[in-house]
């Protein structure tokens, strides 16, 4: 009975072995096909890096300010009298000069000529008195009248002078008074709507008949506080750093190079404000007194100041941070803390120096740090001074 047991028991070892080396030759093979199977790794993703390099900068600050016309005039009669003519079109440029309103002439033209008709009086009679008055002299020198006579002929010579005067003087005023019947543009500029229409009555100092507005060129005024007001000034001086950036009514489109060209002497001691004027070429006419303007004015200069591009810096809640690049190609997270806005450029104050690779582009395709990527070297923001540019104020 045990002979036959251990008979059983070998023939089932014999059998069970060959069993195992087979089930390991197929476990062998099917990991060598599953490894073969495995896709290779794929390459690192391609983003785009710029080297940081320290340039100088001029920073600025945004202001509120309003377009309005170099020249403004309201133009009135300077006489009474009926509308005869108004000779433009309302809303319309017109120049220096132009006729714009006609007062009825003919009574000033009346006033003339009986001014014409004294002053020839007042001569006559200054011929008469003079003759008198000479005759009295070589009568007096001759003792044939007296001394009393003579002295109430040289008294009528001079009176017949003044009136002479007082004639041509009434004779001036009534043909100013009638130039003054045509009132033309004083300034070249866009006229307003005629405030008195033809036929109706205008009087003399009161009656407004229209306004003007010159249009080339137009200033911008903005107030800036005193702080920015102080610090601007030590840039404002030169040709160059006294250009400002203006943009009017809100558009992007609208954006304008204006020339800094008046500070006031004092501030304004309600608001604590300093104001500033700017002037801008308007050639065609099409920036309007009134309009809501943004001036970005100089305040401060930095001579060592690290940009990167605007998208570059991310933010994780309130902490801004950059992916540099190391040299095994490795984005590493770099904490950073920001300053203005140069354009679309972002002012580094602390986290980077100068020679660090900043990743500007694809910095999406970074998944964590410390994850190896092919960068792709590209140029760095232009110098500021080879290509001005103007900050907006901080966040």
């Amino acid at each position: 009975m045990g002979s036959l047991y251990q008979s059983v028991r070998l023939a089932t070892r014999r059998a069970v072995i060959p069993f195992l080396l087979l089930t390991a030759l197929l476990t062998g093979c099917e990991a060598q096909s599953e490894e073969a199977a495995a896709p290779a790794a794929p390459p690192p993703p391609e983003v785009d890096v710029a080297e940081i390099v320290a340039q100088p900068v001029v920073l600025s600050e945004s202001f509120t300010g309003r377009v309005e016309a170099a020249e403004t005039v309201e133009l009135r009669a300077r006489v009474s009298g009926y509308i005869q003519e108004v000779a433009f079109e309302e809303g319309e440029l017109v120049e220096q000069g132009d006729l714009l309103f006609q007062i009825d002439q003919r009574p000033y033209q009346a006033r003339v000529g009986a001014a014409q008709a004294d002053l020839a009086q007042a001569r006559s009679q200054l011929a008469q008195a003079g003759s008198e008055a000479e005759r009295a002299r070589v009568l007096l020198g001759r003792q044939a009248i007296s001394q009393e006579v003579h002295d109430q002929r040289q008294a009528a010579l001079n009176n017949a002078r003044a009136m002479v005067d007082a004639a041509q003087a009434a004779l001036d005023t009534a043909e100013l008074d009638l130039e003054y019947t045509r009132i033309t543009a004083p300034v070249s500029g866009r006229a307003g709507r005629a405030m008195v229409t033809l036929g109706n009555l205008a009087s003399a100092d009161q009656s407004l008949l229209t306004t003007l507005v010159s249009i080339d060129p137009i200033h911008v005024y903005f107030e800036a506080d005193e702080q920015a007001a102080f610090a601007s000034q030590t840039l404002l001086t030169g040709d160059a750093s006294n250009s400002l950036k203006i943009e009017l009514g809100g558009d992007p489109e609208r954006q304008y190079k204006g020339t800094l060209d008046f500070i006031d002497n004092r501030l304004n001691p309600n608001t604590g404000t300093l104001q500033f004027r700017a002037v801008l070429d308007n050639p065609d006419g099409r920036i309007r007194p009134g309009e809501f303007a943004r001036v970005e004015m100089p305040v401060a200069r930095l001579e060592q100041a690290l940009l990167v591009d605007g998208k570059a810096v991310l933010t994780d809640q309130n902490r801004r941070y950059v992916y540099v690049v190391d040299e095994n190609n490795l984005a590493q997270r770099r904490p950073v803390a920001t300053g203005r806005q140069v354009d679309e450029r972002t002012v580094i104050s602390e986290g980077l120096a100068a020679g660090d690779r900043v990743i500007v582009n694809g910095v999406q395709k970074v998944f964590m740090p410390g994850m190896e990527v092919s960068p792709q070297t590209v140029p760095a923001a232009p110098a500021a001074d080879a290509q001005p540019a103007i900050a907006a104020r901080e966040d």
